[in-house]
């Protein structure tokens, strides 16, 4: 099992994701990395090189260059050279904290898509609040902001796979996220959406879901398009950090008996803090695609990757994509009815 990893990608590369890189390898030896970027800063930072190679690479795609343009011109970037060793199957996976979209366009036009599958949806892991190891998945949450019916139909589909082979859920429930849970709410294309899950009787389809009751797990899978995912994802990430900070001000603020009651919920805050750190759990896989891509935080520090690395083993244990290469050919004329009928 080998990771591709763009180690220049990111606010803190290469020198937090070469720290991640060699906790992950002490926390499993079983897996082995290829870090793709500037030789010398890398091995200067190599404590250990044990199941870890490098890969010069010259060029860097940066957070302000333009996605494609910089795929396509950058040849030798770390990024691209990552998700390249992907494609030519010298690598099973790909992992960069670097540019979003630069990330999502290599995969689309250096690893590729799987058939009949029109466009891969950026997922991602968030949370469930008051029970131990609850989460939820939620799909497109940045991918693509223009997305068509049959676009979220498939985005279902990907989305249990996920939930059932890599969160190991036994028939998830599939929620669409909408502004309302009566059946007739939303624009013309969710009503379709909703309609297209609802006749799938393989699907757990729980019906419309709004985003206010997402954290107390009203499905195990949330479908969305990109543009409302990624909203919905920064307003969680942004509440959570938000209120942490109101608390913390309070107990600063509030003199001898908030620092009193603080200290005796110390363990109970702290756990608080874990449950809505966006860091223990994983990055934002792109589903859909050949083999798989990985984009975490381009914030991340070295646990993040680190526990984003245990998340790709997870998933290429799972045979996840080879399973959803499976269902897409045996249900290839289903799945292009809907095409043909979303499209009336």
């Amino acid at each position: 099992m080998k990771i591709a990893v763009d180690a220049m990608g990111g606010d803190f590369a290469p020198d937090e994701i070469v720290k991640g890189v060699e906790l992950a390898r002490d926390n499993d030896s079983s897996v082995e990395f290829v870090l793709y970027g500037q030789t010398d800063r890398i091995n200067q930072l190599l404590k250990n090189k044990q199941n870890i190679s490098v890969v010069q690479a010259d060029e860097v795609i940066s957070m302000e260059d333009e996605p494609v343009k910089a795929v396509r011109q950058k040849k030798n970037s770390s990024l691209v050279m990552a998700a390249q060793a992907v494609k030519d199957q010298e690598a099973d996976a790909f992992f960069s904290a670097g540019n979003t979209g630069a990330v999502l366009a290599a995969g689309l036009f250096v690893i590729g898509r799987i058939k009949g599958i029109d466009r891969p949806g950026l997922t991602t892991t968030l949370p469930v609040i008051n029970t131990e190891n609850g989460q939820f998945v939620m799909l497109d949450v940045g991918a693509n902001a223009d997305t068509k019916p049959a676009n979220m139909y498939q985005y279902a589909l990907m989305g249990k796979f996920y939930a059932e082979n890599v969160m190991h859920i036994d028939n998830p429930r599939i929620g669409l996220l909408n502004n309302g849970t009566e059946a007739d709410k939303g624009d013309m294309n969710h009503r379709k959406v909703h309609d297209l899950l609802a006749e799938n009787t393989d699907l757990n389809f729980v019906g419309n879901v709004e985003s206010r009751d997402l954290l107390n797990g009203v499905a195990d899978v949330v479908v969305t398009d990109g543009f409302t995912g990624n909203a919905v994802l920064k307003g969680i990430e942004g509440t959570a950090v938000a209120m942490m900070k109101l608390l913390k001000s309070a107990v600063v603020d509030g003199g001898l008996k908030a620092k009193l009651g603080a200290l005796m919920l110390k363990d109970g805050l702290k756990g608080m803090a874990n449950q809505m750190d966006y860091s223990k759990h994983g990055g934002a896989v792109l589903l859909g695609l050949n083999a798989p891509v990985v984009k975490t935080h381009g914030s991340s520090k070295a646990e993040t990757v680190s526990n984003t690395m245990a998340q790709i083993k997870v998933i290429l244990a799972s045979g996840l994509v080879e399973q959803l290469k499976d269902y897409v050919t045996e249900n290839k004329e289903q799945l292009e009815e809907i095409k043909m009928t979303t499209k009336k």
